[in-house]
């Protein structure tokens, strides 16, 4: 069972956001065990602060090392613990890494707040610091819960159809093919008649290339990292061909 302890300011933020679909389920199914921890708990003094003013001036507040420090060794991390600051410095978050973290047995996610957090938590404590995006948000909640949520859906047991997880946007680095459901015709808008042809091997073919042109149009950058087969170049070709590109 995978074990995430998330160090926050607001864990009610945490506790409403993981009680939910998948995430939710997963905790009943004892796949996974999810604790917001209260930073708060582990201050000093009557009013248990945990941020301070910066040194070397500046506007805004930085939080203590202190109460992480003491907040994470509450949680018994081992050797093999993935300590994560959410900061806006860090590594970008990827589909990849959330592979990669569905396969650890214990995550600990540390919250940031106010101007961040300070230095010697990333230098000496952490082992990763990651951010979900080139933008600044008020604290570390919502990029927890994103992590949270891509990597639980990721566990075995956790969605009942398993091999959609190959079919997800990013799981073999392109984007996900357009899906459709009933009715076949809405307000004009027919559903693409190679879907209802029952013809497994032109579907598959259609969707295939439906990712290229996607991924192609909409995220180049995408694009030119993907590893394409000779059959992705020939089926370019005839995106091109086609105008579609």
């Amino acid at each position: 069972m995978l074990r995430i302890d998330v160090i926050t300011l607001f864990p009610e933020v945490i506790e409403a956001g993981t009680n939910y679909s998948i995430v939710g389920r997963a905790q009943e199914w004892g796949l996974v065990q999810i604790r917001a921890i209260q930073l708060r708990d582990f201050a000093e003094g009557k009013h248990k602060k945990t941020d301070d003013e910066p040194y070397g001036g500046g506007a805004g507040l930085v939080m203590k090392p202190e109460p992480i420090f003491k907040a994470v060794e509450a949680c018994q991390p081992t050797a093999r613990t993935r300590i994560i600051l959410l900061e806006p410095q860090g590594r970008l978050y990827t589909q990849a890494l959330a592979y990669e973290l569905a396969e650890q047995e214990h995550l600990i996610l540390i919250c940031g707040h106010y101007e961040g957090v300070d230095a010697r938590v990333r230098d000496h404590l952490a082992t990763d610091v990651i951010s979900i995006g080139d933008y600044v948000l008020t604290g570390g909640e919502l990029p927890a819960l994103v992590i949270i949520d891509s990597v639980v859906r990721l566990l075995p047991g956790a969605i009942h159809s398993p091999e959609s997880l190959g079919q997800d946007s990013f799981a073999d680095g392109l984007l996900g093919y357009p899906q459709y459901t009933r009715p076949e015709e809405f307000r004009g808008l027919r559903v693409p008649s190679v879907l209802l042809s029952g013809n497994h091997g032109a579907i598959a073919r259609w969707r295939r290339k439906e990712q290229l042109r996607l991924t192609r149009q909409l995220r180049p950058d995408l694009f030119a990292k993907a590893c394409l087969t000779a059959e992705d170049v020939a089926l370019l070709k005839e995106l091109h061909a086609e105008g579609k590109l």
